[in-house]
């Protein structure tokens, strides 16, 4: 340990080469826009995804959405750990290469199970291109700047969820599903390309060893299983033996993941990181969060669809709008939370986010109604977001030491997909064999956004203004253990 220690503090990072950073935060996030299109583009997609290979069953279907998220989430950390080793730049590339044929390959699935497997591998390039391009804005911008640079970052997405239902209705209605995946394919190349250009290159001095790979496999393995429980609760119940038996299993995986991370030389996760109060809170609150964000957009692309009649491009655009008012809003809340910190942004948008669940479980029927019950919940869940996803990310990660900056964004990110992960098969779970005559299940969905909403207000409140200098050598050095 005292020889693990002092490798630590030896640390540095490189210094990449001088760039404007709003330059690379511009080519970074034309690959971040396509990843996060492709998130919202499947939800929209997925009804369509069904019908098609309807003779294999929701469960089985609904891994087209579980399998990207669950390697994503698998692979976030090992790969911004790598990112930190070998070089930002040189990472980002790479998962757009991947990113951009896994899109490819997707499109010209023939079975569900060949759509699965290059799901997969799609998640492979966006795992590796994600933390790498938030360690590249990090790394470029200054400290005292990073809230408002996540929170651009973050509208970047936002954004992409603004073109994505509108964008994967139209695609889906007058061509199909499959086109939803090659509109990646024009978006991957500009970015290689470009990237090529104008990316600097980062990363540790004094590398130490690459991430331990059973740490990855059983972190896999635990959150797969957890997962698999979850999807399956339709066909075995609540209450079963089985559902208890997996869920367990998976809750034990990660318990070995943890203790292996305490044990060994070269920890998938340095848990040292978690001694610093904003990155152990901010985590916490954006697996809460990222499970009901996700269990709200894909319930109700299927509650307008199944409940309301929508057709695929009239839900879309229905649901649009609040994609919208974040990505213009939420740039503004980082500026604003670079000034007074993400704590005083965050109680009271958890509390709004909430609202908007609260709205519909008062308000919503089989009939539609969406100027008077859909808009005004829409309108809510949006400042919402704008108020609570990037200041998430930012607070978590504004803190980090220089050489920590792949694995702590990928870490953040990470925790916000198997929140989302389990926010899916929270959805399928609760609404298969729902129809329109039936609300039982989505009103099980609004009331997971209404506790998740409280969740986090409650969570935030424990979180303390940031520094803008990086955490001090104390928790670097715990880190290392």
């Amino acid at each position: 340990m005292i020889e693990q220690q002092g490798e630590y503090d030896t640390m540095a990072i490189t210094p990449a080469k001088e760039r404007n950073p709003w330059v690379v935060l511009t080519s970074t996030s034309l690959a971040v826009f396509a990843v996060f299109l492709d998130t919202t583009i499947g939800f929209v997609s997925f009804p369509a995804i069904s019908k098609t290979f309807a003779g294999a069953g929701p469960s089985t279907v609904s891994w087209v959405l579980n399998a990207y998220t669950l390697v994503f989430a698998a692979l976030l950390i090992p790969a911004g750990r790598l990112a930190d080793r070998v070089g930002r730049r040189k990472m980002f590339l790479i998962g757009v290469v991947v990113f951009t044929i896994g899109s490819m390959l997707c499109g010209l699935s023939p079975t569900v199970g060949v759509l699965i497997g290059a799901e997969m591998l799609e998640a492979v390039g966006a795992a590796i291109l994600v933390p790498a391009s938030l360690a590249l804005v990090l790394q470029t911008f200054p400290r005292s700047k990073v809230p408002v640079a996540v929170a651009i970052w973050g509208a970047i997405g936002a954004a992409a969820g603004a073109a994505g239902p509108t964008l994967g209705a139209l695609v889906v209605s007058n061509l199909s599903w499959r086109w939803a995946f090659f509109i990646n394919l024009p978006v991957g190349i500009v970015s290689f390309c470009l990237g090529r250009v104008v990316l600097p290159e980062g990363r540790e001095e004094h590398p130490g060893r690459l991430p331990d790979p059973l740490g990855v496999v059983v972190l896999a393995a635990g959150i797969g299983l957890m997962t698999y429980a979850i999807v399956q609760t339709n066909s075995w119940g609540w209450t079963s033996a089985r559902f208890a038996l997996t869920l367990a299993a998976g809750a034990a995986l990660l318990g070995v993941f943890v203790a292996r991370c305490r044990r060994v030389a070269n920890p998938l996760i340095h848990l040292g990181l978690f001694r610093a109060n904003n990155f152990r809170w901010g985590n916490a609150a954006m697996l809460i969060y990222s499970a009901g964000f996700s269990a709200m957009f894909l319930g109700n692309v299927l509650f307008l669809t199944r409940v309301w009649g929508y057709s695929i491009l009239t839900a879309g655009l229905a649901i649009s709008v609040g994609p919208v008012i974040v990505a213009v809003t939420a740039p503004l809340f980082g500026r604003l939370a670079a000034r007074v910190g993400q704590r005083r942004l965050l109680i009271p948008g958890g509390l709004i986010w909430a609202l908007g669940g609260a709205l519909l479980l008062a308000r919503a029927t089989t009939t539609p109604h969406y100027l008077t019950v859909y808009l005004p919940s829409g309108i809510c869940t949006a400042i919402g977001v704008s108020l609570v996803l990037p200041q998430l990310a930012s607070v978590a990660v504004q803190g980090l030491p220089a050489d920590q900056f792949g694995a702590g964004a990928a870490v953040v990110q990470a925790v916000r997909y198997l929140g989302s992960t389990l926010g899916v098969a929270l959805v399928v779970a609760f609404t298969t064999g729902v129809t329109g005559d039936a609300l039982d299940g989505f009103q099980q969905l609004w009331w997971l956004l209404v506790a998740c909403g409280i969740a986090v207000s409650v969570l935030s409140s424990r979180l303390v203004r940031p520094v803008t200098a990086p955490i001090g050598p104390e928790l670097a050095a715990s880190a290392a253990h």
